[in-house]
């Protein structure tokens, strides 16, 4: 899987809607940090549902909570469960699910009653395997709309403060204020673009849960029009099926008075965003690239957006140029040599006092992990070089792959230098080896 993993930019029809309850404080609480993994600018965080931990992306692009792969929590209790139908990001037709209300979640001095749930059954929609942690699901809005939230992208850390002006104020002094729009629960912000000279006003999703840096729907707008550099890739997975588009950088992208240079965009295909219900003017989303550049704080019940710089802000901006998404597959079986630290012993033979050393290794077998190739996009380096989807990867630069995480994996397709990859593979039970180079398209 490339390095922005899924963007999880989803929205769910379902057949009965039922209000469900915010985060709130707990008594005597009024401020709570929690610590989170970032992994491909996406935002992952524990949450107690019912009493049983479960990992989340937090996704301010989606309303509702929903819950997946599940198979290994059967300890968890679901209230009220009835049958529903899911639909969103992708070009397939919709998919069945259940819904469940009544139910409690839990974070670190703060709890949500009389939560609404929403489950996929189906298994193989699984975060998991591309982001190389287990995930369990998606939070969204009730997560942001009645407090303060900050997500701080360079300490890892997530604050709630107490919605008071007095914090607000504090804010204020540090931080640059820009005006959003709440409208279904998400959050909306104003911006611009410059595409081939054209500066184009633009009403952009923020959403953390797309870990690319901007999306741009050009059916929505005839002012939006891809660059002539570009190429066809997989965005991601909705609810619906695969999301598909182009990716090409353009020249500028602004935001207050915040300035971007050559960012790279996507722009989905229009058979990817066909049951997307578009607010009006609403153009393309701001994702996790660019947040990820700041200390981000959301004031929802106010209709702010707060940032403020962090190192990361003049990063360049790269993408995947290898062409191939690699998956975590499953686990494997592996003996590795253990270095022990040794001591000389003496051993007496016949009055002879002589020192020798005991073994100084021993065996051991561990859990890898297995990574295969998910999806190869057309024409790219890798897919040129003879590479196919479902290859397994047996070692990356001479170097096992199972020493690598999915995340290091993902960095190496998508250095600033055009650096040259060699995967050794497995296919068909027949090992063969690939070399190619990382090559700059845009």
């Amino acid at each position: 899987m490339k390095n922005r993993i899924l963007f999880f930019f989803l929205f769910i029809y379902a057949l009965t809607i039922s209000a469900q309850g915010s985060f709130r404080f707990k008594k005597e609480v009024n401020k709570v940090k929690i610590p989170f993994k970032l992994i491909n600018n996406l935002v992952f965080i524990p949450i107690h549902v019912n009493g049983v931990e479960l990992t989340f992306l937090l996704d301010s692009g989606v309303k509702e909570t929903i819950l997946f792969s599940l198979e290994d929590k059967n300890e968890i209790r679901l209230k009220n469960i009835e049958k529903i139908t899911l639909r969103g990001l992708g070009s397939e037709d919709a998919i069945e699910g259940l819904k469940s209300v009544g139910n409690l979640l839990e974070v670190e001095g703060m709890e949500s009653i009389n939560h609404l749930l929403y489950i996929i059954v189906d298994q193989d929609f699984n975060l998991s395997s591309h982001v190389g942690i287990p995930v369990n699901g998606i939070i969204g809005s009730t997560f942001f709309k009645n407090g303060v939230v900050e997500i701080n992208y360079e300490k890892k850390r997530i604050v709630f403060y107490e919605n008071s002006r007095k914090n607000r104020k504090r804010i204020e002094r540090k931080y640059k204020k820009v005006p959003i729009t709440i409208d279904g629960s998400k959050p909306y912000v104003n911006g611009n673009v410059v595409i081939d000279s054209d500066l184009i006003p633009t009403k952009l999703l923020v959403d953390v849960g797309n870990s690319d840096a901007i999306w741009l729907f050009q059916d929505v707008s005839d002012k939006i029009n891809v660059p002539i550099n570009n190429f066809e890739d997989y965005l991601g997975k909705g609810f619906s099926g695969d999301v598909v588009g182009r990716r090409a950088r353009i020249a500028t992208f602004l935001i207050s008075d915040f300035k971007f240079s050559r960012p790279i965009v996507a722009f989905p295909d229009s058979s990817s965003i066909r049951h997307l219900k578009m607010v009006p003017d609403r153009v393309g989303s701001l994702g996790g690239e660019i947040l990820r550049r700041f200390s981000v704080i959301f004031d929802y019940p106010n209709g702010f957006l707060y940032l403020k710089k962090n190192r990361q802000y003049f990063a360049p901006f790269v993408y995947n140029k290898s062409g191939i998404e690699i998956m975590h597959s499953g686990v494997q079986w592996v003996k590795e040599t253990v270095q022990l630290q040794t001591f000389p012993i003496t051993v007496d033979h016949a009055d002879t006092n002589r020192e020798r050393n005991i073994s100084n290794f021993k065996y051991k077998f561990q859990l890898k992990p297995v990574f295969e190739i998910a999806n190869i996009r057309k024409n790219s380096p890798a897919a040129n070089s003879g590479l196919q989807k479902g290859d397994v990867i047996i070692s990356i630069n001479k170097n096992a792959a199972y020493k690598y995480t999915l995340q290091k994996i993902n960095s190496l397709l998508r250095p600033k230098e055009e650096k040259w990859i060699i995967l050794e593979i497995k296919r068909d039970s027949q090992p063969m080896k690939f070399r190619f180079q990382l090559i700059d398209v845009l």
